[in-house]
């Protein structure tokens, strides 16, 4: 194989592979979008916690804490 016809092989393997890269990009899942199984224990606490009436407002808690 001639230079150039090599050269011409590795770069539409790289375009392709950039592709490639392109797709799995903004079709990976993102990981932070699941909740442990400790964190869904966090969420219904503080849930319950929220129906109850034990939170407050963030805007409460700034002006508690001078902000």
């Amino acid at each position: 194989m001639t230079e150039a016809v090599l050269m011409e092989k590795m770069y539409k393997e790289i375009v392709e592979l950039r592709r490639e890269v392109t797709f799995i990009k903004h079709h990976m899942v993102n990981a932070d979008m699941f909740l442990t199984p400790k964190d869904e224990a966090q969420l219904e606490e503080a849930m319950e916690e929220h129906k109850k009436g034990r939170t407050i407002s963030l805007q409460a808690l700034k002006k508690g804490l001078g902000d």
